[in-house]
């Protein structure tokens, strides 16, 4: 069975052009959308996207609902479903007016890619996260060895992670003279950041405690006047590898180049829960424990606002909507104490307000 098709391939190529040149859409997103574009050419063996109808679109979706993925054996998750039909939609949308495809690709047809409302509800569903409470990550964080340069690291890693609440991409990208610690202060400054969408983000630190941020300056000092680093270098070098007796590699030391991934991050990550016998959090958890720290500490809209601008987002409602899910437990707390009188929390009517403000 053949594994391309030239026509298909064709059309591919100007949809992926006119997704970033003119819809806008990172590289991150086209990629997914090729790859639900490719479900459905394995679906087909490869058939042009002119044999599309109804019935195909039918029996895809049944097979999209019957697949199991490769590493869980479970079947996909229903938001996964939605999301690879959605851009399909999209796709076809797009393609039925293409030359050569206005007379082969019908809306109606494509109607049927549809889920029915029940799946959709279950894919929108807002799911139950788990992160870490400040406590695990300081139980965690303190448990961390600290007499090499890459465990020195490493506990620096996680204490700016929680200090700022920034993506792990970004964190890899930083030098050192992105850090201001006089203001506490971090410009993420895209033309060498690797932040979301390119955006400026301007963030300072988080309240989270004087013993983290402490281990955090206590590195950057280390850096500049152990290593003798220059503002240029990476916030957090990679590790250097060399050849031990047995001619394998091991680690040596640092060196002064970025992380290309954020995949010994991650590891780092996971050792370090796993010592305190705690599950592992990903660096991206870190953004929802600041998240709900936020939605317990803010007193005002304003700090609030102050507070989801930190973490990058232009409004508040990303914020909520994204991130700000209430946790089960916070839930209970929070009901229990509906009726009693507290002026220093942020009232429903200045939170209606401050969300309004921000349409």
């Amino acid at each position: 069975m053949t594994n391309i098709n030239p026509q298909n391939e064709r059309i591919k190529k100007a949809y992926f052009i006119y997704l970033k040149e003119a819809d806008q859409k990172a590289e991150t997103t086209i990629d997914a959308i090729r790859k639900a574009i490719l479900r459905l050419e394995e679906y087909t063996g490869f058939k042009s996207f002119k044999s599309f109808n109804k019935e195909q679109a039918i029996a895809f979706k049944k097979c999209l609902l019957q697949t199991r993925g490769t590493r869980s054996d479970t079947p996909l998750a229903k938001a996964t479903v939605l999301s690879t039909l959605n851009a399909l939609k999209s796709f076809l949308a797009w393609l039925r007016f293409q030359p050569g495809y206005k007379s082969r690709i019908h809306k109606h047809d494509i109607d049927y890619l549809n889920l029915s409302e029940k799946e959709t509800r279950a894919a929108k569903a807002v799911k139950t996260k788990t992160f870490p409470t400040i406590e695990q990550i300081r139980a965690a964080l303190f448990a961390m060895p600290n007499k090499t340069d890459i465990e020195k690291r490493d506990r620096a890693l996680l204490a700016f992670t929680i200090l700022t609440g920034m993506r792990d991409s970004a964190i890899i990208s930083l030098k050192i003279k992105h850090i201001d610690l006089t203001r506490e202060y971090v410009d993420q400054n895209p033309a060498e950041v690797k932040t979301k969408f390119s955006k400026k983000i301007d963030t300072f630190f988080f309240p989270v405690g004087d013993d983290i941020k402490a281990v955090f300056v206590g590195w950057v000092a280390f850096l500049r006047n152990d290593k003798l680093y220059c503002m240029d270098d990476p916030l957090f070098p990679q590790t250097a590898l060399s050849h031990d007796e047995n001619r394998a590699f091991t680690p040596s030391g640092l060196e002064p180049r970025h992380w290309s991934t954020a995949t010994a991050m991650r590891k780092i990550f996971k050792d370090a829960f796993e010592r305190v016998d705690l599950p592992y959090f990903s660096p991206h958890r870190f953004r929802d424990t600041l998240t709900h720290l936020g939605q317990k500490l803010c007193t005002t809209p304003e700090q609030f606002k102050a507070w989801s601008q930190n973490l990058g987002h232009d409004s508040p409602l990303t914020t909520f909507t994204s991130y700000g899910h209430i946790a089960p437990n916070l839930q209970g707390e929070l009901i229990a104490h509906v009726g009693k009188r507290d002026e220093e929390q942020i009232t429903l009517q200045k939170l209606a307000k401050m969300l309004e403000s921000q349409k």
